[in-house]
């Protein structure tokens, strides 16, 4: 069921008190959530009848706060009976028969640490919500609002995209020779070096010298170097690798990905899912390597068990297992425990297949790079060679990265077949995706990986990014938004006051650290930053994009595109002494609507999820939330594609 009890949504719900020299404290009203009074009226009812309630909620800070209302709510409402039943809280890290049995036998009282730093971590929130949106209603736009942790997301992507815009393409020139041996075997070698220098070709004046040369030479093996590989498997998954993984192979978003982890949790299929850990627990690690054993043979299991130390701070009460499968025995190929549904089985395969991998045995290549002269050209090929797949086993591959070479020798002379010359730009840095996102974050120590699906969804919630085929852009309320903020909150918006506030909050769970001193400290610069802005820093204005066109209603203004709550509109430079406003339509290049075979547009629901219609509404009722496809894509709708499942997840 959740929370049941939080602070209020329509008032600050927080009583400051000035204790004096920077010394506040923080008294919450809080109060029973939207529909949870009917949850509320029955835990009352039994809670009466019992003489002891065992808390059981998750295991991580949320868990405790949920526990810790819970027994408050209860408390109250049992003060004037005569019969006070006792409160005891289990924990476990997997909804299965053992773990819950183990747990009911080390009860515990409840972490008070743990529920302080929820506690902590709300109150910054709306500390930072509630006080600083005002000022942007006031200085940017109405109906803005401002996160704490949001607000440092979003800037990450508008700077992104400033050093995107900032970018010059440079030109370079790739060549490259298809060369045949004397047995009629065919491979590719590239330009690496001109006159004893590496080849960087700038213009198609030096491809044109390049070429010249290449299309008169003798083609002869000068050297061939063989080395061998090992490739490591990866570390089984934590939180945030799981949602990494889950937006490269399967092309999800976080808040998707941690709702099916939810329910795999849920149904017994897996252990808990938001983790900062590495960890696997000793008898699973034995699980494992005895299935490697039996299942694929001892040459697949190391001599020792593998295990993976987790990188940066791990807070001892949140230090749970990696996310695994409860029950190894499961397969993604014979579950037929609860009748998984699609998704279920893409993410538990993909938690399945991680854990085993990660105590296989290491996977070993032959690398080999061969160097061929031609006359003042040196060109060269790189191939691979597969000596054992080891933990890759697990992993179907779609494509090889590095061709297969046929056997060659020194002083062997080749044919050319032909010569590719192609023009090439350096591409500016890519936009964040979901995975690079959450990475960077992780990065950065901004967040925790359990609160990273909701602050993606977040922002592209309030429109300070749009999200089109899986990348984030900035809107210009974003833009305006990240700018007014750095300019007038510096120290807030820093990436690094941000991570060390996440310490902080991680000290408060420990015991290291009291929540009141941290709040108090916090607020006190705060307060005062936040007067002398509403006093003294002035109003921006949201960029627009012009269109060129007249406005229709008053001639005098240019039509301009803005950034509204729902997305995009049309509306005249001149507002609000001109208030006229039009859809803004978006068509979508080379696709027609199946139906009518009429323009397809872009367009938002009410929510701002992008869906694709007919631009016909409301004669052609035809949509879809994926977009339809060209004729090209038509055609390559029937090529083989990736299955999902690399071992680059």
């Amino acid at each position: 069921m959740g929370h049941v009890r939080d602070l209020p949504k329509s008032k600050f719900g927080i009583e400051i008190k000035d204790k004096g020299n920077d010394e506040f404290e923080f008294v919450p009203t809080y109060a029973l959530m939207d529909r949870k009074e009917d949850t509320v009226r029955k835990l009352k009812t039994v809670a009466a009848k019992a003489d002891e309630i065992i808390l059981a909620s998750d295991p991580d800070r949320e868990g405790e706060a949920i526990a810790w209302h819970v027994e408050e709510i209860l408390k109250d409402a049992l003060k004037d009976k005569k019969k006070k039943p006792l409160f005891k809280r289990v924990a476990y890290n997997s909804i299965t028969k053992e773990a819950i049995l183990e747990a009911m036998d080390n009860p515990r009282e409840i972490d008070m640490n743990m529920v302080n730093s929820q506690q902590a971590r709300r109150f910054l929130d709306r500390l930072v919500g509630y006080k600083l949106s005002p000022i942007l209603w006031k200085k940017v736009r109405r109906g803005l609002s401002a996160g704490r942790v949001q607000s440092v997301a979003v800037r990450l992507i508008v700077e992104k995209e400033r050093e995107i815009e900032k970018f010059i393409p440079v030109e370079y020139w790739q060549i490259r020779v298809l060369v045949k041996t004397e047995k009629n075997e065919e491979f590719w070698v590239e330009i690496a070096k001109y006159k004893s220098d590496k080849a960087e070709i700038k213009n198609g004046e030096e491809a044109k010298n390049i070429l010249e040369v290449l299309e008169a030479a003798d083609y002869v093996i000068s050297d061939i170097k063989k080395s061998e590989r090992k490739a490591q498997p990866h570390a089984p998954f934590k939180t945030s690798t799981l949602q990494q993984a889950a937006a490269n192979v399967l092309g999800w978003s976080a808040k998707r990905t941690m709702n099916i982890a939810q329910k795999l949790y849920e149904q017994g299929d897996i252990t808990y899912h938001r983790t900062d850990s590495f960890n696997l627990a000793p008898v699973a690690i034995e699980a494992v390597r005895k299935f490697i054993s039996e299942t694929y043979g001892a040459n697949y299991l190391p001599a020792s068990p593998r295990m993976y130390k987790t990188s940066g701070k791990v807070v001892a009460q949140e230090a749970h297992e990696a996310v695994r499968p409860t029950h190894l025995e499961l397969t993604p190929e014979n579950y037929t425990g609860q009748e998984m549904a699609m998704d279920e089985k893409k993410l538990y395969s993909l938690i399945w297949r991680r854990t085993v991998a990660c105590q296989m045995a290491e996977a070993v290549f032959d690398d080999t790079k061969v160097t061929v002269k031609a006359g003042d050209c040196e060109l060269t090929a790189n191939g691979i060679v597969v000596k054992f797949d080891g933990w890759k086993k697990l992993f179907k591959k779609d494509k090889e990265e590095l061709q297969a070479l046929p056997e060659l020798k020194v002083g062997e002379k080749l044919t050319k077949k032909k010569i590719e010359s192609l023009q090439k730009f350096t591409q500016p840095p890519a936009r964040f995706n979901d995975a690079s996102l959450i990475k960077e974050l992780e990065k950065r120590g901004i967040g925790r990986p359990s609160t990273y699906a909701a602050i993606i969804s977040t922002i592209i919630d309030r429109r300070y990014v749009d999200q089109k085929d899986k990348k984030f852009f900035p809107t210009s309320i974003g833009k305006a938004v990240v700018d007014f903020l750095m300019e007038n909150f510096p120290r807030e918006m820093q990436y690094e006051f941000t991570a060390k506030m996440e310490d902080s909050l991680d000290d408060i769970a420990s015991g290291k650290l009291k929540w009141m001193e941290m709040l108090s400290k916090f607020w006190g610069d705060f307060s005062r930053k936040l007067f002398k802005v509403d006093k003294e820093s002035a109003r921006v204005g949201v960029p627009t994009e012009g269109t060129g066109k007249k406005c229709p209603t008053c001639g005098e203004g240019e039509i301009v595109i803005r950034d509204g709550k729902y997305g995009k509109f049309l509306s005249c430079s001149r507002y609000p002494e001109c208030v006229y406003k039009a859809p803004y339509i978006v068509y979508v290049d080379g696709v027609v609507c199946e139906k009518c075979g009429k323009r397809v547009v872009l367009k938002k629901t009410r929510t701002g999820r992008d869906f694709y219609g007919c631009e016909d509404y409301p004669n052609c009722t035809w949509a879809s939330w994926k977009k339809p496809l060209t004729k090209e894509e038509e055609k390559n709708e029937s090529q083989p594609s990736n299955s999902g499942e690399t071992e680059e997840e």
